[in-house]
């Protein structure tokens, strides 16, 4: 199957399918000298995986303000967590995992709060996404794009959604997706196969997919 590109998330730092790249076996030791205390070393790590935050968090969101926030609590909660990491080789399924389970977090109080009718969220601004072209057209197809995926995604169930997402928008392996949800990886096959099969159903959003 062809591989799913989805538009890039502007944030602080490259993230690791940017700009800024490190090499994995370098990770570790980036993590263990930072969980020491080098300061040098746990800004690199921010720097290395912003990008990559950000945009799980947005493709999550679909709000950019709450992205920026909640990004930044992520950090802030890794940063403060990192001393009783055991397996630095463990770090990106370790930080996604609490990246995951911010937003979950944070959907649940956004739940609360449209409950009682405070939400202050602008309706427009569900399907918006960020773009990188300047052409109206591009915007105007990625803005489409971004409305049937969501749509789409209603068809998932939550296994289903949050394993297809990881993979294709969030580029983790089905080993380190099995780490973030802790589940074992049958199972990330099993969701991930499921959601497929569903995407092979839904012809406005795969035949954009082959069209881009």
């Amino acid at each position: 199957m062809k591989s799913l590109c989805f538009p890039e998330a502007k944030g602080k730092g490259g993230g690791i399918s940017g700009l800024m790249t490190h090499s994995d076996y370098q990770i570790p030791e980036l993590a263990e000298s930072a969980r020491a205390g080098d300061r040098t070393s746990l800004e690199r790590l921010v720097n290395l995986f912003h990008g990559d935050i950000f945009r799980m968090v947005f493709y999550r969101t679909c709000s950019r303000m709450d992205a920026e926030d909640l990004t930044q609590e992520i950090f802030m909660q890794m940063m403060k967590s990192l001393p009783n990491l055991k397996d630095t080789s463990r770090f990106r399924p370790w930080l996604f995992r609490i990246a995951i389970n911010r937003v979950r977090d944070f959907h649940r109080k956004k739940s609360i709060l449209n409950f009682f009718g405070t939400s202050s969220e602008v309706e427009d601004s569900v399907h918006i996404s960020p773009v990188n072209s300047d052409d109206p057209a591009d915007r105007l197809i990625q803005k489409e794009f971004w409305k049937q995926f969501h749509e789409f995604a209603k068809c998932l169930s939550q296994g289903e959604r949050e394993v297809f997402i990881l993979r294709f928008a969030d580029h983790l392996g089905i080993r380190e997706i099995a780490e973030t949800l802790k589940k074992n990886e049958s199972t990330v096959k099993t969701l991930l196969y499921r959601a497929l099969k569903k995407l092979r159903k839904t012809s406005g959003l795969r035949d954009m997919l082959h069209n881009s």
